[in-house]
């Protein structure tokens, strides 16, 4: 083939803000988790294939608890300090294992917190400790026998747990083979190695992310900094024409919303230059989701690229009257847009072969699926004929939460895949800065506001729990402006920082029942605690309507949730 097809393999990771309050203790470990598995293992994939490009996206608050981990660790190591998460102290030894049964109970479930055909049963001694306590027999069948077990039961569970997280990487290294083959009765040694190896991989994951940067091997975008959807921020109404029939909050609007949302911009754009040395070129807005005020923001912040859905490029083409055939054929969907005069363009995702990754490959083996990945290549770039280097075909998914279901957390298939595209002679990998200069564009007259996830804003509004939501987060914010004044600038910043806290997209992510009712729960709980905690920053007393559940969930869904397929 005489040209090669372009291929932008964009990896977003995002993990909301977890701590209680802007201080508090961490309610959940998926920072950490995800840091020492995925971050770390789709560092190192990408540093084994230096041929290999990528754009990694990062939401900035990811990146400010990754580093507040790092060194609430280094901090414990050097001088015993405690840190703000509970799972991390009890393996620590900072913090006693817990002498009541209920307490017990809920340390012995949060140690089940994995895909367990992938993660916990190929150990079996880590599967042996779990099936102690089957996740479906009643605690009060229980109750004696966690009475009495000893200490040592719940540190090997704790060690186990961590060392299950741990990334492939991690797992071919001396240290961690030690322990994996130790196996039980740890010692506060093995527990201050592990912990050592936690902080020393936290610690590195921005800085390996920035070298490959900065050899130009990656492109870094950036999420506005709390992950909010910012279209909603700026109107409701732009939910309307993906969800004409959908109900809305009770609420007009959300006051203030494009200034909020250029303030999670701003901001994000500060906190990742600090991070990364460099302003990015381009932002993933979160989710996707994007409408004609929110890409009028980035081309104020001079922002060259950013990118959607597949169905939000197909609504948005029949509107501005693209050329029919290309649509139908699919070859209008790999190039970039430009949207009236703006000059950010926009890219639009592949939804099948991004879902092929993010859901189906983890069910082949590898092999299999890279070969059919780079059959579905071949047959674009044969499509395109002599104009394949004016294209490209845009990857976008979840860089943390696909791995935990494919054998050794993906590592035989990425590895594979990337060998296959550095090899091949009719893909390029690049990135979407580069793609910018090597492909033809067009012009949209109309962008259909929408989102990555079925080119609507249905996962975020348009439901009695999502709408109730909204409505508690307009309360607060009428408070908050009628308030920010009579804050000293220091107790303003925090009380805006705690605002943006709120305004994140994932609290909306997980109301409905459809969703599990675990994970409901604790987002549930999680962000009536922090509209409480603004309330009471700007001296306000929490409404008694925050006491009231807003979603319980009920539901199962694939992957456990975490992501949607199209």
């Amino acid at each position: 083939m005489s040209t090669q097809l372009n291929l932008a393999l964009c990896w977003h990771m995002h993990q909301p803000y977890y701590r209680k309050g802007l201080n508090g203790s961490y309610q959940l470990p998926w920072v950490y988790l995800h840091g020492i598995k995925d971050y770390d293992d789709m560092a190192a994939h990408l540093e084994r294939h230096p041929r290999m490009k990528a754009v990694v996206n990062f939401a900035p608050v990811l990146l400010e608890q990754l580093t507040d981990y790092a060194a609430q660790i280094r901090q414990f190591l050097d001088t015993g300090d405690s840190m703000d998460d509970d799972m991390l102290s009890m393996l620590a030894g900072a913090t006693p294992i817990p002498d009541n049964a209920k307490g017990r109970r809920e340390l012995i479930q949060s140690c089940r917190r994995a895909h367990a055909p992938r993660m916990i049963e190929p150990y079996p001694q880590f599967q042996g400790l779990l099936q102690m306590f089957p996740p479906e027999e009643q605690p009060g069948g229980q109750e004696i026998l966690v009475s009495y077990l000893d200490d040592q039961y719940f540190v090997d569970l704790l060690v186990w747990y961590h060392l299950a997280w741990c990334s492939h990487r991690l797992k071919q290294t001396p240290a961690v083979r030690r322990l994996m083959e130790r196996a039980k009765r740890f010692t506060m040694e093995d527990r201050h190695e592990l912990l050592v190896i936690i902080q020393e991989t936290l610690e590195n994951i921005i800085p390996r992310y920035r070298k490959l940067a900065e050899s130009g091997q990656i492109e870094i975008s950036m999420t506005p900094w709390g992950h909010p959807i910012v279209p909603l921020l700026n109107d409701f109404s732009n939910m309307k024409e993906s969800q004409p029939d959908a109900p809305m909050p009770e609420h007009a609007a959300y006051p203030g919303g494009e200034e909020r949302s250029r303030w999670h911009l701003q901001h994000g754009m500060e906190r990742f230059e600090a991070f990364f040395g460099f302003r990015p070129k381009g932002v993933w807005l979160s989710e996707g989701a994007v409408s004609d005020d929110a890409i009028a923001l980035l081309d104020e912040m001079n922002i060259a690229w950013t990118a959607s859905g597949e169905a939000v490029w197909h609504h948005s083409c029949l509107t501005s009257a693209c050329n029919p055939d290309e649509m139908a054929c699919r070859k209008a969907l790999f190039i970039p847009y430009q949207l009236g005069e703006s000059e950010t363009l926009l890219y639009f995702r592949d939804d099948g072969l991004s879902d092929l990754i993010g859901f189906e490959y983890s069910k082949w083996h590898a092999d299999d699926a890279v070969a059919d990945f780079m059959g579905h290549m071949h047959r674009i770039a044969s499509s395109l004929g002599d104009e394949a280097d004016q294209h490209v075909v845009s990857i976008i998914l979840d860089g943390e939460n696909a791995w935990e279901y494919y054998p050794d957390n993906g590592h035989y298939f990425l590895d594979a895949l990337y060998r296959a595209i550095e090899n091949s002679d009719f893909v390029n990998s690049t990135t979407f800065m580069e793609a910018n200069s090597l492909t033809r564009t067009d012009k949209l007259s109309h962008l259909v506001a929408g989102s990555w996830v079925y080119g609507s804003f249905s996962t975020w509004i348009g439901s009695p729990d999502k709408n109730r939501a909204w409505d508690l987060l307009v309360d607060v914010k009428i408070v908050f402006d009628r308030k920010i004044s009579d804050l000293e600038e220091k107790d303003a910043e925090e009380a805006r920082r705690m605002l943006a806290i709120c305004e994140g997209s994932d609290w909306f992510w997980w109301f409905g029942d459809y969703n599990p009712s675990d994970s409901v729960n604790d987002f549930d709980r999680l962000f009536r605690t922090q509209l409480k905690t603004l309330y009471c920053m700007l001296g306000e007393t929490p409404p008694a309507s925050l006491d009231t559940p807003v979603s319980s969930g009920g539901g199962i869904m694939e992957n456990a949730g975490t992501m949607r397929r199209n």
